[in-house]
């Protein structure tokens, strides 16, 4: 009953692709869904970018990080798209650009040790980021954006497997990625999220400020393969309003491969994420595609 309370209560076991409690540390997004290059903000123009995340929780993580009893398990099919508008208009130096997600999902938990089982799919939460500023140096990049996730998804605090969340998320954006020589053949980023939300429909429970950052080392071989070391480490920074649940927290090591076609305006890359030492929610692992295409 301890575990149970605990997770349901924080919200913990529901999901929805880029805004999954299954999948985020306590808030909207999902780290790992950027990887190589996620805070370089690309020249003026249209992109679409989709991002396919399939993430299997293997056990659930008391606050203490041990294991719940029994056998706890459950996987989340996602599909983000991501709409991107880099307008040719310039604001302290940085391009400013503008952004929309647009997720579909798809849940299915069987928590045995806790007697929950549910699945759910639909159309998740919306976010729409009016602001997005990059900046870029000789060997350096650099993004801040501001947006917020709408409470638009169906949520039923009854159904741990809802695809809405009950509440708001603003969520800050800051990062930057340094190149190590002047071919930008070897490059180190990290991009950083922060979260602040709104009271949770039908609790009276707000979620605390969250904080995450996804980082990687990569390389650009001669073929114009880019291959690297990611990983995330996410945070619950303060307890939730409403709930003596414990505050969550994700860590996750991996390894992500891409390529760019310049001649089809096309890019695709792929990474996989084994989680270790989370507290109070699932640990798993994550594999994430994601592809871009320039218009």
């Amino acid at each position: 009953m301890k575990y149970k309370k605990a997770l349901t209560l924080a919200g913990l076991i529901a999901a929805a692709p880029l805004s999954s409690p299954a999948l985020a540390a306590n808030g909207h997004y999902v780290p790992g869904v950027e990887g190589i290059g996620g805070p370089a903000v690309p020249p003026p123009g249209v992109y679409y970018r989709g991002y396919l995340v399939h993430y299997d929780i293997d056990n659930l993580r008391d606050g203490q990080g041990n294991k719940a009893p029994g056998k706890n398990t459950g996987e989340v099919t996602a599909l983000a798209n991501r709409f991107i508008w880099i307008t040719d208009k310039t604001f302290l130096g940085a391009n400013y650009g503008m952004e929309a997600i647009v997720p579909l999902q798809d849940t299915s938990l069987n928590f045995r040790g806790l007697g929950v089982k549910d699945s759910d799919s639909g159309l998740g939460d919306i976010f729409i980021g009016p602001v997005v500023l990059g900046w870029h140096g000789q060997q350096w990049d650099a993004v801040f954006a501001a947006g917020h996730w709408f409470d638009t998804a169906s949520y039923e605090p009854t159904e741990p497997a809802s695809i809405g969340k009950g509440y708001g998320t603003t969520m800050l954006t800051l990062g930057g990625s340094w190149h190590f020589d002047a071919d930008k053949r070897w490059s180190f980023s990290a991009l950083s999220r922060y979260e602040i939300k709104t009271e949770q429909d039908d609790t009276d429970i707000t979620p605390g400020d969250s904080w995450l950052v996804e980082w990687a080392l990569s390389h650009r071989l001669d073929s114009g393969l880019n291959v690297g070391l990611v990983g995330y480490e996410a945070w619950q920074l303060e307890r939730s309003k409403g709930t003596a649940a414990d505050k969550a927290e994700k860590h996750a090591l991996g390894a992500e491969v891409g390529y760019f076609w310049p001649h089809l305006g096309l890019g695709l890359n792929g990474a996989y994420y084994q989680e270790y030492n989370n507290e109070a929610g699932p640990e798993g692992d994550l594999l994430r595609l994601h592809l871009t295409k320039v218009f």
